[in-house]
């Protein structure tokens, strides 16, 4: 069990990863604050509220006024709060830009040099890596988009201070009490649930994957391995799973045999990114993951019997 009396702070902890990380750190015996400003209008974190070392603020993390003095009682700070993914930033690149890479940059103001900043970036940050060659943390950053761009440029902000770390993520998948369905395997699984099938652009484009629980059990870890983990970046994805969607639709029908996918002709994905990435930095830390790929697919499939999105249907 860790010591209750280290606080953890994370801002925009009531989203999809955070909704997983929140539970996990208070199991572990950490006492939790969450700042969220409830964007979605999400209740995951309603099962923490029983427990005394938990406690919720809503507000905007961009607001210094809100952040100080919570900021003030961390032991350490993760700062999930963002706009996530190229779409929702390009959608508002005001808010994307403050969120993602401002207000990062008033926490790193903020903490002093003692208090630990763990930070989640991306490894879209890679954009299109050299054919056949695995991206690893020294290979250059090239992002394609907004949201690349400020994830990587408030991961620069966090290592350039003596205590911080930060993980590039793999795309996530799996669920979560705050659930996304646009990320790609949650995606491409509903679809094969509820459509049986879809179609593919550019579907020689790979990348890697990780389970969002794998992605919270990454911030558990570096908490207890700190010392020796601090002042890096580390690539956080399955070392099997660095996939093409072809790849990734093939795995689904091995549990969905009906899944019919198909490469569009024409046409192009707005996402560009291409890489294949190696892990291998923070498996030497000790770090496993404890979910593949095949797990997360059934889970999904499970869960899409409970998750029906038709809202907007007739029937």
């Amino acid at each position: 069990m860790a010591s209750s009396s280290k606080n953890i702070l994370i801002t925009g902890g009531a989203g999809y990863l955070g909704s997983v990380l929140a539970p996990m750190l208070l199991g572990a015996g950490y006492s939790v604050t969450v700042l969220d400003n409830l964007l979605f209008g999400q209740t995951a974190l309603l099962d923490c509220c029983h427990n005394k070392n938990f406690s919720f603020v809503r507000g905007d993390c961009r607001e210094e006024c809100v952040v100080g003095p919570l900021a003030a009682k961390a032991d350490v700070i993760i700062p999930l709060a963002a706009l996530v993914g190229a779409p929702l930033c390009n959608q508002d690149k005001l808010a994307a830009t403050s969120t993602n890479r401002d207000a990062v940059e008033l926490l790193c103001r903020l903490a002093s040099k003692d208090q630990q900043i763990l930070i989640p970036t991306t490894n879209s940050g890679y954009g299109i890596g050299e054919k056949g060659k695995l991206c690893t943390e020294e290979s250059p950053l090239r992002p394609l988009s907004l949201y690349g761009t400020t994830k990587c440029e408030a991961e620069n902000l966090v290592l350039s201070r003596e205590n911080g770390l930060s993980f590039r993520f793999a795309t996530l998948f799996g669920t979560s009490p705050r659930m996304r369905l646009d990320l790609l395997v949650n995606d491409f699984v509903y679809r094969a649930v509820n459509d049986r099938a879809v179609v593919i652009f550019e579907g020689h484009f790979k990348r890697n994957y990780l389970h969002v629980r794998d992605a919270a059990n990454a911030f558990l870890h570096a908490i207890a391995n700190f010392d020796k983990m601090r002042g890096r970046a580390y690539n956080a994805g399955l070392e099997d799973a660095n996939l093409s969607k072809l790849e990734l639709c093939t795995e689904i029908q091995k549990q969905l045999p009906h899944f019919v996918f198909l490469e569009a002709p024409i046409g192009e994905d707005p996402d560009k990114r291409d890489y294949i990435v190696s892990n291998a930095r923070l498996l030497e830390s000790g770090f496993r993951p404890h979910f593949d790929l095949s797990q997360g697919i059934t889970e999904l499939i499970k869960a899409y019997q409970i998750i029906r999105n038709s809202r907007f249907s007739n029937v």
